[in-house]
């Protein structure tokens, strides 16, 4: 009789959370979420207004719009948009969602620029081919190589779950690779040049890893981060992907700098077959540093303008509230600053250390670098 009254009460518990299990699958159901082509037919009602919670104004606005391509093709709806400003004719893309009890949202995604993109990548490769003639095409393979290496390899390696770490540097050492043999060919010059910004790579590897770690730093410094994180369920190590992020960033102006420095050791065999290599070295190294001085601040600049936002927040945060000392001290920003500093360092180190390898490696085919000139001069 007890376990009879043990497997009644059982299955009254059980009856009883049925609807709580329904309930909560109920809640799971995802919302569906769709980002269309759209355009506006009607722009009108545009007032100021206040973003409820802040001091901030917004511009209001009521949209008519048909919706141009996907599920909702030719579907016309009106609702309000206090993001970016549209008139009538202006194409965009419209966010669509159906929550789980099948309330519908609509709002604006985005303006429509991708027309604008392809007239700018045109005018680009038009420019490109005329002033840039082959070695302009050759430069463009190698970037279209980087592209495929980046979004076939580094980002599915690291989305895979293997170390940012070591698929960035092995990423970078490929780039640089193919980058520098597909755009200037297969010599010595080149090859020096390849040698150089991979003992460089791994230089300023070290140098960053030991610095990420010994400023504690979490690598979850923007929202991008967080959301990254809570996206992949905690499987990408983000420290990692901090200094991956500072070597990929550094090849842009070490390429630069390296093949410049190859290039100019190479001349410099060339005209004065009568300098020893440490004076080569010497020579090379003073046009290094015209490079280094014109090249930092480029860099400095560029990260400047990417940060400018950050900047603005440091400058009005440090007048109101916070210490200078204290903002600056804050992954946010001291991530920032690592990026520039370490990107400069690499960028001074790439100097001596290509000179070096390139001096040695061509000086030791100076007869041929001399014949060569002497055929061009006879041509």
């Amino acid at each position: 009789m007890k376990r009879v009254t043990h497997i009644f009460i059982g299955i009254v518990l059980l009856l009883g959370a049925m609807p709580l299990c329904v309930y909560a699958q109920a809640e799971l159901v995802p919302d569906t979420v769709r980002i269309e082509r759209a355009r506006v037919l009607e722009a009108t009602q545009t007032q100021n207004a206040i973003i409820p919670g802040t001091d901030t104004p917004s511009k209001i606005q009521m949209l008519t719009v048909e919706v141009l391509d996907g599920p909702d093709k030719g579907q016309v709806t009106t609702f309000q948009n206090d993001f970016t400003q549209l008139e009538t004719g202006d194409m965009f893309f419209v966010r669509h969602m159906i929550t789980s009890d099948g309330t519908e949202y609509w709002t604006v995604s985005d303006a429509y620029r991708f027309d604008l993109l392809i007239s700018l990548t045109l005018a680009f490769l038009v420019l490109l081919f005329v002033f840039g003639g082959l070695q302009g095409v050759r430069g463009l393979s190698s970037l279209l190589g980087s592209l495929v290496l980046i979004f076939y390899v580094l980002l599915p390696g690291i989305l895979g779950g293997h170390s940012p770490i070591f698929v960035s540097v092995g990423v970078a050492s490929l780039i640089i690779i193919l980058g520098s043999y597909i755009t200037h060919g297969f010599n010595r010059t080149t090859s020096s040049a390849v040698i150089g910004m991979l003992i460089t790579v791994a230089s300023t590897g070290l140098a960053t890893y030991w610095v990420i770690h010994t400023g504690n730093f979490s690598g979850f410094a923007t929202e991008e981060n967080v959301y990254l994180n809570f996206n992949t369920k905690g499987n990408i190590d983000m420290v990692g992907l901090l200094f991956g992020g500072i070597m990929i960033g550094l090849l842009g102006v070490l390429y630069d700098i390296a093949i410049g420095q190859a290039i100019a050791v190479e001349e410099l065999f060339r005209a004065g077959t009568h300098m020893s290599r440490a004076e080569v070295y010497k020579r090379a190294i003073r046009i290094g540093r015209e490079h280094i001085g014109a090249l930092v601040n480029t860099l400095a600049i560029a990260y400047v303008g990417v940060a400018l936002p950050l900047l603005l927040l440091l400058k009005q945060t440090y007048s109101s509230s916070a210490s200078l000392i204290s903002m600056l001290n804050s992954e946010l920003f001291a991530s920032e600053i690592v990026r520039i500093l370490m990107g400069s360092i690499g960028l001074i180190l790439a100097v001596p250390i290509t000179t070096f390898v390139a001096s040695f490696i061509l000086e030791k085919h100076r007869d041929a670098l001399a014949t060569h000139q002497s055929h061009s001069h006879h041509h």
